[in-house]
């Protein structure tokens, strides 16, 4: 449980994407089980999939980075 702490606190975006990217793969997998895709189809299903899942966690992000500004911000205003 302590690795897993760690690699959360050192990469959260990427440990973000992977667990997303699981998620949705296996939905996906689910959702087209029964479509008759051949096996290049359901690599590139897959990868985009993936690919997907790391844009949502990208775009995400971009709010985090928003909040720190905006506290730190806040913070020197306070000082003053």
């Amino acid at each position: 449980m302590t690795k897993l702490r760690k690699a959360w606190e050192a990469h959260p975006n990427l440990i973000s994407w992977a667990l997303l990217a699981v998620g949705m793969v296996i939905v996906v997998v689910i959702a087209a089980r029964d479509v008759g895709f051949q096996p290049g189809q359901w690599v590139a299903l897959i990868a985009a999939t993936i690919g997907l899942a790391g844009l949502c966690v990208w775009i995400i992000s971009w709010e985090e980075g928003d909040e720190k500004q905006d506290h730190a911000v806040q913070d020197t205003g306070s000082k003053e």
